[in-house]
């Protein structure tokens, strides 16, 4: 996956902070170093460093960090530096989140200085967003759509992209249609079900639960299933006799493989490549993985989503930048009804 967010006097005199590859847009100064939240090798707790600020690249975007987003693939990066190819140490962790512009680059005309934005990526260089400030390329970050404050700009994007782009890109989902959301009580789930609805499909939900199965009826599930104890393919053939049209598999395992069982003849299965143990090939039915696109275009059809279906935004729980590997703990615990965030100013 991908990754991390005033200029000043300072870089008027000369190159001493950012050097001759940042443009500078305001009268504000950016200090040299930040408090971020990094390990220092593999399976290490998340504790606080004093590290230098990221230098932008001329593709790059210097972002004043208001809010991080925490996702079970941070927790997982964490765990495993190793599977990003920038897992330089210590490793600023975080992969979304939403902030300020303060320098740009010398290639970057999409934004300007003072510029509310989010988004964020897989395995940057410059470490990611549990930090004061992050460096990311100007394809990675968006405008914040209307209306939408910080905290609900940086909970929206990774979550909330891969679900669209998994419903109208892979799964080209048609009001009408029927449609199993397998594990929708997370971050995409929450915000697949909406945009769902707003397309007009029927929405069976897969949960594990009461209180997700509350949280998911709430969000606008049709009907909802316990993806654990409940019994999918009666609950299935109860919602749609003749087969659902799609199922998005957000989690693996047997549960998926149910949810499929249950779909038509020439139906169609979108998976985040996330998804592990990734789904079984099936015959007569469309099993597809996609992965998270990012880009200006990416954004501006996202942004007009977010305000044509009114999103609620659920929060499970908001902590303090110094207190991110309390939030780690809480998302490996599992059963997170929402996101959860780290509040960094």
């Amino acid at each position: 996956m991908t990754t991390l967010l005033r200029a000043a006097t300072l870089l008027l005199a000369g190159t001493a902070t950012f050097g001759l590859t940042a443009r500078v847009g305001s009268a504000a100064e950016v200090p040299r170093s930040m408090r971020a939240m990094a390990i220092d090798k593999a399976g290490d707790p998340l504790t606080l460093h004093t590290l230098p600020v990221p230098k932008p690249d001329p593709n790059e975007v210097l972002v004043e960090v208001h809010v991080a987003a925490v996702a079970i693939w941070d927790v997982e990066v964490q765990r495993h530096p190793e599977i990003i190819t920038h897992s330089r140490l210590p490793l600023v962790l975080g992969t979304d989140g939403a902030g300020v512009v303060v320098t740009l680059g010398s290639q970057v005309h999409s934004f300007k200085v003072g510029d509310r934005v989010y988004g964020g990526g897989w395995d940057d260089p410059h470490g990611g967003f549990y930090a004061e400030y992050v460096a990311v390329p100007e394809d990675r970050l968006g405008h914040l759509p209307p209306g939408l404050s910080l905290s609900d700009a940086a909970a929206i994007y990774a979550t909330g992209a891969t679900a669209l782009q998994g419903l109208d890109d892979t799964l080209q989902l048609k009001s009408g249609q029927t449609l199993i959301i397998h594990g929708a009580a997370g971050g995409v789930g929450s915000m697949a079900i909406q945009f769902a609805k707003q397309r007009g499909a029927r929405v069976l939900a897969t949960a594990s639960g009461e209180d997700s199965l509350a949280f998911v009826k709430k969000l606008g599930a049709d009907a909802a299933v316990d993806g654990r104890q409940g019994d999918i393919a009666a609950s299935a053939r109860q919602f749609a006799p003749a087969g659902v049209d799609a199922v998005l598999g957000l989690a693996g395992g047997e549960a998926l493989e149910r949810c499929i069982d249950s779909v038509r003849p020439a139906g169609r299965v979108a998976f985040p490549y996330g998804v592990q143990p990734r789904p079984k090939a099936r015959t007569g039915v469309s099993v597809v993985g996609y992965d998270l696109t990012y880009g200006a275009e990416a954004f501006e059809r996202f942004n007009r989503a977010v305000g044509a279906a009114r999103l609620q935004i659920p929060i499970a729980a908001e902590y303090p930048l110094a207190e991110a590997q309390q939030a780690h703990e809480r998302q490996a615990a599992g059963h997170v009804l929402g996101k959860i965030l780290l509040r960094v100013r």
